[in-house]
């Protein structure tokens, strides 16, 4: 019934997988920690790239604006015709007409004055903090913050960000690099939705 040729090759390849498992081998070494050296060398051979922060989920993203401007066909013309006063953004405010709010950076855990015409984010910035961002254009959610008060529409004027929806506009969150302020509030910076 049973074969004791093959039974006694089964068991001698048991008992000798057993003994290898078992016996002592020689031991791996393991190297140091070498990652920092090779993303260091790597990094070396990457040439620059305009955009100043990695991880940036925007890479590629950027050619939105010039396509919404190419795909009219006559847009040029609109563009001429109309002049620079339709193309004026809310950076583009008349010294006359600067207003200035108390804006609460939470995180940073200072409050700082903020003009109607320079953003979150510059306004961050020219008080040396280290904010996040990516685009500048409001074409990612890098620079992402949140404001506690209520909806950012009635306290940000937002200069075409393209990444947030209604209902994360009602939620609070903002783009700080293209959100200039209207009113006083707190934010909570680096809170994206």
């Amino acid at each position: 019934m049973v074969d004791v040729f093959a039974a006694s090759i089964g068991a001698l390849l048991t008992l000798t997988a057993v003994a290898l498992h078992v016996a002592r081998g020689t031991e791996r070494s393991i190297p140091d920690d070498i990652a920092e050296e090779v993303l260091e060398r790597r990094a070396a051979t990457v040439p620059e790239t305009d955009f100043p922060e990695p991880m940036n989920r925007a890479i590629g993203g950027g050619g939105g604006a010039a396509a919404a401007v190419g795909a009219g066909g006559d847009a040029e013309g609109e563009l001429e015709e109309g002049g620079a006063e339709e193309a004026a953004g809310p950076g583009d405010i008349p010294e006359d007409e600067i207003e200035y709010f108390e804006i609460e950076y939470a995180k940073q855990g200072e409050t700082i004055e903020v003009a109607n015409n320079e953003t979150l984010l510059e306004a961050g910035e020219d008080e040396g903090w280290d904010l996040p961002y990516a685009c500048r254009q409001g074409q990612c959610v890098s620079c992402g913050g949140q404001i506690t008060d209520g909806p950012s529409e009635d306290f940000v004027e937002h200069d075409n960000q393209q990444m947030l929806d209604e209902n994360e506009i009602d939620e609070g969150y903002t783009l700080t690099c293209v959100a200039y302020p209207r009113g006083e509030f707190t934010l909570e910076t680096n809170e994206t939705p």
